[in-house]
């Protein structure tokens, strides 16, 4: 006795929207990438001035932390179509608002 598998309805995923999806999320991850390198930067313009307070150590510290996380989730890819197609549908509302706050974090 054979089992067939069931299809389930827009499995096939066109070249499009797989380029499209992949290009609006690594754009997103490298926009937070920037985000998050600004903001956990030290505020002082010279990097040995982050020993001065307690607190500048730990913000660069989380902010070395979070783009290593980013980084790595920046080579893993969706592995279901509907990932793509989320990414696709979300890019046109995230990456404008993404860039507005890197412009005014910057």
């Amino acid at each position: 006795m054979t089992t067939v598998k069931a299809k389930t309805p827009g499995a096939e995923l066109s070249r499009a929207v797989w380029f499209g999806g992949l290009a609006v999320r690594t754009a997103f991850i490298a926009i937070l990438i920037v985000i998050t390198a600004s903001v956990a930067s030290p505020q002082l313009e010279n990097i040995w001035s982050i020993w001065e307070t307690p607190s500048d150590v730990a913000r660069l510290a989380l902010g070395a932390a979070v783009c290593c996380w980013l980084l790595v989730h920046f080579f893993i890819v969706p592995r279901d179509p509907g990932g793509y197609r989320t990414w696709l549908y979300l890019g046109p509302v995230l990456l404008p608002l993404a860039l507005l706050v890197a412009v005014i974090a910057w």
